[in-house]
C-alpha cells in the first residue's frame, strides 16, 4: 500500500469513476468533482455513442475488481452486419471464434461505475465546478456560479478527468512549452433509436454491430439490454448529404427512403429523434505533458480525446487507469517518477489510436461493404488462420490484445503495404485461396520485416 493521500479528481464520467476505484484500493482518500447533477437522478441520452468494451477495457476492470458487474450490462457482438440498398445484410465476424466486443449504454455504464466508486467509498460532489487549478499546490476552486464566492480545496493532487474540453487541461496548458492541438472532423453525428418489438426481443439481430456504409455518412446501431439499439448517424455538417440540408421533415423521410429503406419500418420515433436530439462534434485532442511534478496528472479524453471510430476511446482511457496502476506498484510513492514514466508510456499510444480512429471511420464507412475490401480481407483472415504467428489481423491486434497501439499502427502499415501488392495479382479473385498467394505473402513478411 501507498502513503494514503487526499486525492481529487475532476469529472465523474467513467474513466474518473473508474480511477477512483483503483485510488480507493489503494487506501487513499479520493473526491470526485463534477459541474453536472448526479446523471443517476435524469434522463441520458440525445447525445451517446454506445461503447463497445474490448479485452482492454475488461481487463482494467477486472484489476479493479467490478468486471463482473459490469459485464451484466453488457451484449456480446461478436460481427459486424453490413447493410447494403438492395442487397441482404452481410455479416462479418470481428476475430477468431469466441473473439467479441461488447454493447454498453453510456448511460448505464456511468450510472453504475458512480455506484461502484461510492461504495468503495469515494465521495462525490455534483454540481460543483472547477473553475481554476493552482498546480504547484493542487488546490482547486469550486463553485457552482462564475460569479459566486469560491471555495479553495488544498489536494495532495488532482486528475483531471473532465473530457475532451477539460478545465484542469486549459489551466495546464498556460504553462510554457505545452503542446496542445485539437482537430474536428467536418462529420457530426447525431443520436437515433430503434425500439424494441412488443415482446422486448430486439428488432435486429442482437449479436452483431449493425453498419449502413454509405461513402461519405454512415449510421450505426448497438443493442441495449431492453431489445432497444442505440443508432449513431454520422454525416458532414455541411454539404449534399448533411446535417445542414436535412432541416424538414420531408427531407428526413426523404433521404432515409433513399439511402435506408430498411430502417425506416424500425424507427418509427426517427422524425421526433432526428429534430430533439443534438447534432454533435467529433474532435480529436492531443498534448503534452500530461502530467505536472507529482502534483496534477491528465487522464482519458483530457489527455487524449480520440474520435470513436475503433471503439478505443473508453477502453484507452480505462487502459491508462491500469498502467498507472502498474507504475505504482513499481515505484509506490514516489509519484513524480509515476507521473512522468505514465506519461511517457502512454502518449505514443494515445497517438497512434488516435491515427487509427481516424483511418477506420474511412474503412467503416465507404470499404466495408466493397468486393475488393471483402476479398482482402478474406484472404488475411484465412492466411492469419494458417499462420498465426505470422499475422495477426490489426483489428485482433487493437482489440483482442493488449500489445501497445504504436506497435499495432506500425504493424497494420506493414501488413496494408503487403496486402497492396497482393491484390495487384493477376486473378486474384480466383486464386486468393491458393498456395501460390499465401507464399507471396510470406515472401513479401519477410522482405518487410525489420
Amino acid at each position: 500500500m501507498q502513503e494514503s493521500k487526499r486525492i481529487a479528481i475532476v469529472g465523474s464520467g467513467l474513466v474518473g469513476s473508474l480511477l477512483a476505484i483503483y485510488l480507493r484500493n489503494r487506501g487513499h482518500e479520493v473526491d470526485v468533482y463534477d459541474r453536472r447533477p448526479d446523471i443517476r437522478t435524469i434522463e441520458f441520452s440525445g447525445r451517446s455513442i454506445n461503447l463497445a468494451m474490448s479485452l482492454r477495457g475488461w481487463n482494467a476492470l477486472k484489476e479493479a475488481g467490478v468486471a463482473e458487474a459490469v459485464r451484466k450490462l453488457a451484449i456480446r457482438m461478436d460481427k459486424r452486419a453490413i447493410h447494403v440498398v438492395g442487397k441482404p445484410v452481410y455479416f462479418q465476424p470481428y476475430g477468431k471464434e469466441g473473439e467479441a466486443i461488447y454493447s454498453i449504454s453510456r448511460g448505464v455504464l456511468n450510472k453504475k461505475m458512480i455506484d461502484l466508486a461510492e461504495e468503495a467509498g469515494t465521495r462525490f460532489l455534483f454540481e460543483s465546478k472547477v473553475w481554476d487549478v493552482d498546480l504547484p499546490t493542487a488546490t482547486i476552486h469550486t463553485g457552482q456560479a462564475e460569479n459566486e464566492a469560491r471555495e479553495a480545496l488544498a489536494y495532495d493532487m488532482v486528475f483531471g478527468a473532465d473530457g475532451a474540453f477539460s478545465r484542469v487541461r486549459h489551466k495546464m496548458q498556460r504553462q510554457g512549452r505545452f503542446n496542445y492541438s485539437q482537430e474536428f472532423l467536418q462529420t457530426g453525428y447525431k443520436e437515433l433509436s430503434i425500439p424494441a418489438n412488443a415482446d422486448g426481443s430486439h428488432r435486429l439481430d442482437k449479436h452483431s454491430l449493425h453498419i449502413w456504409p454509405r461513402g461519405m455518412f454512415m449510421l450505426i446501431a448497438l443493442p441495449n439490454l431492453d431489445g432497444s439499439f442505440t443508432c449513431t448517424l454520422f454525416m458532414p455538417f455541411e454539404g449534399k448529404n448533411s446535417f445542414e440540408v436535412l432541416n424538414t421533415e420531408s427531407k428526413v423521410r426523404q433521404f432515409f427512403q433513399a439511402y435506408f429503406p430498411d430502417v425506416i419500418e424500425v424507427m418509427p420515433d426517427l422524425l421526433e429523434d432526428f429534430f430533439r436530439n443534438p447534432t454533435s462534434t467529433l474532435v480529436t485532442v492531443k498534448c503534452f505533458p500530461w502530467t505536472y511534478e507529482d502534483k496534477v496528472a491528465l487522464i482519458g479524453d483530457a489527455a487524449h480525446a480520440i474520435v470513436p471510430f475503433y471503439g478505443q476511446g473508453m477502453n484507452a482511457g480505462f487502459e491508462d487507469i491500469r498502467v498507472l496502476n502498474n507504475l505504482m506498484n513499481v515505484h509506490g510513492d514516489d509519484w513524480a517518477t509515476v507521473f512522468r514514466s505514465y506519461q511517457a508510456t502512454r502518449k505514443p499510444d494515445a497517438d497512434a489510436i488516435a491515427e487509427l480512429s481516424f483511418r477506420n471511420f474511412m474503412e467503416m464507412s465507404t470499404k466495408t461493404a466493397d468486393p475488393s475490401f471483402i476479398l482482402r480481407k478474406k484472404i488475411e483472415s484465412r492466411f492469419a488462420e494458417k499462420y498465426p504467428d505470422q499475422w495477426l489481423p490489426l483489428y485482433s491486434r487493437v482489440t483482442f490484445s493488449e500489445r501497445p497501439y504504436a506497435e499495432a499502427l506500425a504493424e497494420g502499415d506493414r501488413q496494408r503495404a503487403v496486402m497492396d501488392e497482393v491484390m495487384k495479382t493477376k486473378g486474384i479473385e480466383d486464386i486468393w485461396d491458393s498456395e501460390a498467394v499465401e507464399q507471396k505473402i510470406l515472401q513479401l513478411l519477410e522482405a518487410t520485416s525489420s
